[in-house]
């Protein structure tokens, strides 16, 4: 039972371990923690939804390896996340920006939303005009004769 338990641990424990291998580990614990801070931006290329820090695949390593590499050339970490941007382009963000044409993108969901409920309104109100002509557009011998059929 004990052992079960044991198993059930270490195997909760380690799905949830990072990645980064020991050998990428920074001597500097200054320069490790800002390697680890950077890392938790930068998007697995491989797994899309997982920062480099916890993916296994071989591209998150070599990321992450860079990002040691440049903070230990002396780059800020700004410096550090724009050199991976320009080489591996903008979706290696996690948050990507908002300027230059992004602003269109985290605009759409609600301008779409806004659209919707507009033409839905429209549309409500367009069936409502259009059932109420329909009532009294009646002429004189058709209101006659439902008021006959009605009496019957």
């Amino acid at each position: 039972m004990m052992r079960s338990l044991f198993a059930l641990a270490f195997v909760l424990i380690a799905t949830v371990a990072q990645a980064v291998q020991p050998d990428e580990i920074l001597d500097d614990p200054a320069l490790e923690a800002r390697a680890r801070e950077i890392s938790q931006g930068l998007r697995c290329l491989v797994c899309q939804n997982e920062n480099i820090d916890d993916s296994n695949a071989s591209l998150a390593r070599d990321l992450r390896l860079l990002v040691r590499e440049r903070l230990l050339e002396g780059d800020s970490n700004e410096e550090t996340v724009d050199y991976i941007v320009d080489r591996y382009g903008e979706y290696v963000l996690l948050k990507p920006t908002t300027g230059g044409w992004n602003w269109l993108l985290w605009a759409a969901g609600p301008l779409l939303f806004v659209f919707a409920l507009l033409t839905g309104a429209v549309y409500i109100r367009g069936r409502s005009r259009a059932a109420a002509p329909a009532e009294a557009g009646l002429s004189e011998d058709e209101k006659a004769r439902l008021e006959q059929i009605l009496r019957d």
